[in-house]
């Protein structure tokens, strides 16, 4: 017997919203969002007001990739066997902390004058912090999220959350940018710090479900091989990861827009903050299509074609000379990303059981969410040796080609239909 898909009609989008747990939870996640965009950006503008290095902004993200990297499978493992809500907790409170001792460090090491080594230093320091405590939150909540919600709305609470997050990526660059110019880098990083209070606040809100802390724990490295097990055997998972890793690696520009601010657009810092805020203007217009519509068709077409407009969107942005146009190529490279977002956000909820979201969540962060601060690396050493334009346009175009060999090699991928069709495998 055939299943016909469920008239538009019928989808209720607001369904998620309706749940207080959920409003706690994404509440949660614009605040610390908001916070940690903040704070990017003014670490990026001072570290390359201190140093005038495009190296040294790569370096930033490699500070905070390889903790992000080291503890992953560990805290994936704990999200499955610890209450999550209480994991997420203790990372907020890290992040808190974080965002205070760069205010402090600011304060001291520059508002006296002395030598920008200091700032430099203290700032990687803090960074790999950071990092670490990302690391534990970002399978916990991740897993978390889909605790609070029945099943039948994971895909719309996922494009609430995911756009919610993009709302705050919007506004929190372009805070940050302003705050900077306005106030300086210590009252700055103080704001950061506010918003990951206002964060952890909102976790405490939360009634987790008992569901979050009655998991049964298994050793560690048991644990560990379930879920790489679990991933790499099922090439939609593979080759959607994958993919996304490759074009963020090498198509993806934030580290340097510092010098794209400064020495190509000639915008300032404030500048920096619109060109950060620029890409989840986007993507929060199209959060809100996902959102207030029933999950597409085709979407593993839709992914793919995502991916590959992003490609071409860093290409265009690399060869802008005029700031209004970078914007809007930078807003559709926003769009774009959010249908890859959206494509694995909901694939990994539908299909992946709960005992085992936290373990594929932490592998997903390793290959997806480490290739922000790796790609933020490689560009800083790709601008350091071939130049800023011809690094963007290189890896935008690295991009393209990575879609279509993915295309090509992973078929199932290319046919998935409707994600809310799909069952747990």
């Amino acid at each position: 017997m055939s299943h016909a898909p469920a008239p538009a009609a019928s989808h209720d989008p607001y369904a998620p919203l309706r749940i207080p747990n959920f409003r706690w939870f994404v509440g949660s996640i614009m605040a610390m969002a908001m916070g940690a965009q903040i704070q990017g950006v003014v670490v990026a503008w001072q570290m390359y007001a201190v140093t005038h290095d495009p190296l040294a902004l790569g370096m930033v993200g490699l500070a905070e990739a390889a903790p992000f990297i080291g503890f992953a499978l560990y805290a994936g493992h704990v999200a499955d066997i610890r209450d999550r809500r209480r994991v997420a907790l203790t990372a907020l409170a890290v992040l808190l902390a974080a965002a205070g001792a760069l205010a402090v460090a600011s304060r001291m090491l520059l508002g006296q004058g002395r030598p920008s080594v200091g700032i430099r230093w203290t700032i990687y320091a803090v960074i790999v912090v950071c990092g670490a405590a990302r690391s534990f939150l970002l399978p916990a909540r991740n897993a978390l999220g889909a605790d609070l919600v029945p099943r039948p709305l994971y895909p719309s609470a996922v494009a609430w959350r995911t756009g919610i997050w993009q709302v705050a990526a919007f506004s929190g660059p372009a805070l940050g940018g302003m705050l900077y110019a306005w106030v300086g880098a210590t009252v700055s990083y103080a704001v950061a710090a506010m918003m990951m209070m206002a964060a952890l606040i909102a976790v405490a809100r939360i009634d987790a479900p008992p569901r979050a802390a009655v998991a049964r724990a298994e050793p560690l490295l048991a644990s560990v091989r379930a879920g790489l097990s679990f991933l790499f055997t099922r090439p939609l998972f593979l080759g959607a990861i994958t993919l996304d890793l490759l074009a963020v690696l090498f198509g993806g520009a934030v580290a340097i827009l510092p010098i794209f601010a400064e020495e190509i657009l000639h915008v300032g810092p404030q500048g920096l903050g619109a060109l950060r805020a620029a890409p989840a203007v986007g993507a929060v217009l199209m959060s809100g299509i996902l959102a207030l519509r029933p999950p597409p068709g085709r979407a593993g077409r839709l992914f793919l074609w995502a991916v590959a407009l992003f490609g071409l969107s860093m290409v265009a942005f690399a060869l802008s000379r005029w700031f209004w146009v970078s914007l809007a190529i930078l807003a559709a490279s926003g769009a774009a990303d959010m249908l890859s977002v959206y494509f694995r956000g909901t694939m990994t909820q539908v299909l992946v059981p709960s005992n085992m979201l936290g373990r594929i969540s932490a592998v997903n962060q390793i290959f997806i969410g480490s290739s922000n601060e790796i790609g933020a690396f490689e560009s800083g050493v790709a601008a350091k040796l071939l130049g800023t334009v011809p690094s963007v346009v290189l890896g935008g175009i690295i991009t393209v080609v990575v879609t279509a060999i993915t295309a090509w090699r992973v078929p199932a991928l290319r046919r998935m239909d409707r994600l809310d069709d799909q069952q747990v495998l």
